[in-house]
């Protein structure tokens, strides 16, 4: 996921509104590549999507895997519902086994979402810095038969710099280069690829060129492992969790960047509608985008041999704060 390493935020006084992080338009969801990516997929069928991804909006924590390691979901799954099917990975390892599933999956939904590569993609502040997943959403082109449209909704201030929305056509070659392998990933990476539909999913090898395709099959499983997913309770256990350990925190840093921002664009749906009251979201928002400020900042000190866990417990702790008081406003789910 594009967020690897970016956990910057934007400093502008949140009103109820879904608004952009950092110079991003004014309007644009505060979402995650793989969720805005998501959102623009399922638009087709489900205008609706980004207001239906906001109800999903749930964040869990898995506490049991070996070497202390966690792994995040940020949402519920919002791709299952009409006749095709969930979303599922694909992989192939050659390049016209690739472009044939592509074409196969377009052809099918007039559109497939795609797995490029950071260091590939000339509009991200990445681009020849860093390999990390990054979906974008590709269509038939309308001209030739070797042209793709691409469109990446993704906007966020960085630390590499801005990323804002892309539209564009490529060729079958420029579009190999875009989806070149990442290769194998640090481990947390890996972990946010397998839940970026709100579950855990198979992925293909890490050196195959990848994209997702819609799949009938039997009814999702119950997730494996332990997890904590009452709010407080997850909020409470990576404030213990990240704040005793420098090593969690700088791995898992960006999981509450992507946290923060799904949090904020439910808040500003939430408000919008009248659900909860637009001060108490207002507060609860400006928490969630402290939040990775702050870890940031303890990240950056604990690297230059000074932790800050302080830091990190007062950011958790008026986020808890501004959580509970908004929890005894907002409707149950």
């Amino acid at each position: 996921m594009s967020t690897a390493t970016n956990t910057a935020t934007d400093t502008t006084v949140w009103s109820g509104s879904a608004s952009g992080e950092g110079g991003a338009p004014a309007g644009a969801p505060e979402l995650s590549c793989y969720t805005a990516g998501l959102v623009a997929y399922l638009e087709a069928e489900r205008p609706d999507a980004a207001e239906l991804l906001a109800d999903a909006v749930a964040l869990a924590v898995r506490t049991d895997l070996p070497a202390g390691r966690l792994a995040f979901r940020h949402h519920r799954r919002i791709d299952t519902g009409g006749p095709d099917g969930p979303l599922a990975h694909r992989g192939a390892a050659a390049w016209p086994e690739a472009l044939a599933g592509l074409r196969h999956e377009s052809a099918l939904r007039g559109r497939v979402l795609a797995v490029a590569n950071t260091r590939h993609v000339p509009w991200s502040p990445a681009y020849g810095r860093s390999a990390v997943s990054h979906w974008v959403l590709l269509e038939p082109g309308t001209e030739h038969g070797d042209r793709w449209r691409v469109t990446d909704r993704f906007a966020a201030l960085l630390p590499d710099g801005e990323q804002l929305p892309h539209t564009g056509t490529l060729d079958d070659d420029e579009l190999r280069g875009l989806l070149t392998p990442p290769g194998a990933l640090p481990w947390q990476n890996r972990a946010r690829d397998v839940h970026a539909l709100g579950d855990a999913q198979e992925l293909p090898d890490p050196d195959h060129f990848g994209w997702l395709a819609r799949e009938v099959g039997p009814p999702g499983r119950e997730p494996a492992g332990q997890w904590l997913t009452e709010p407080l309770d997850v909020l409470r256990f990576l404030a213990a969790r990240l704040g005793e350990d420098p090593a969690a925190l700088a791995a898992h840093a960006d999981d509450l960047w992507a946290a923060a921002r799904h949090q904020r664009h439910r808040l500003a749906v939430l408000a919008r509608r009248g659900r909860v009251p637009a001060p108490a979201a207002g507060t609860a928002a400006h928490a969630w985008g402290e939040l990775p400020r702050s870890l940031r900042f303890a990240v950056t000190s604990a690297e230059r041999g000074r932790p800050r866990p302080g830091v990190v417990a007062q950011a958790f702790a008026t986020l808890i704060d501004a959580m509970t008081v908004l929890r005894r406003e907002e409707p149950t789910r």
